[in-house]
């Protein structure tokens, strides 16, 4: 009989791992982007964890083993609707960034993009979100909305960490640009709030 399945395996599970269900879900609903799927990838995710809790580690990082799960819970769903998905979606841009970009430049957001983001903080960023590819996506969701580091977000994907921080700084620059479009469109960007490297090359000119 395995631990999950010992007599108090229950309830322990759902002591440690109940606690993470909000995160899973938020992380889900992103990911999915509908609230049946998040609802349904969430319960399998919590059924596979369970079935397999035996095979954790007491004392590591659950929490990351639970968002490993759905993780991939989440690629084998999206795998099923779509028989060959785009490679750019999960095995596609994978080059590790040159080594000068470091995590102060990966993490970094100019002033005109917080204007955006605090102009569009609900529709615009989910519409941003939904843009990108699955990959990009999850790992933003990860890193800047549930705050695991690149060596978790790593362990959970199960990519290098230059992967990772590839990952993050594609999409980041991608989840930019979405933003400020929506920001543009709805005049959320005071006049000559424009990125300065834009300005910078039409003063050049």
């Amino acid at each position: 009989m395995t631990r999950a399945h010992s007599e108090g395996g229950r309830a322990e599970f759902e002591r440690q791992a109940l606690p993470f269900l909000e995160s899973l879900y938020n992380t889900a609903l992103r990911l999915a982007r509908n609230r049946q799927d998040a609802e349904d990838l969430v319960q399998e995710t919590y059924l596979r964890a369970y079935r397999s809790y035996d095979q954790f580690t007491p004392g590591t990082n659950l929490k990351a083993w639970m968002f490993r799960i759905l993780k991939n819970a989440f690629i084998n769903e999206y795998r099923k609707r779509r028989a060959t998905p785009r490679e750019e979606d999960f095995s596609g841009i994978e080059e590790v960034l040159e080594s000068r970009v470091d995590r102060d430049r990966v993490a970094a957001i100019p002033n005109p993009e917080e204007m955006a983001l605090a102009g569009a903080l609900d529709e615009g960023v989910q519409r941003a979100l939904d843009a990108l590819p699955p990959d990009y996506r999850m790992a933003i969701v990860l890193a800047d909305l549930e705050g695991f580091s690149y060596k978790e977000i790593a362990d959970i994907l199960e990519i290098p960490i230059g992967t990772v921080m590839s990952r993050l700084y594609r999409g980041r620059k991608r989840l930019e640009e979405e933003l400020l479009g929506y920001a543009r469109t709805r005049n959320y960007l005071p006049e000559g709030a424009e990125p300065s490297r834009r300005r910078s090359r039409e003063g050049a000119a």
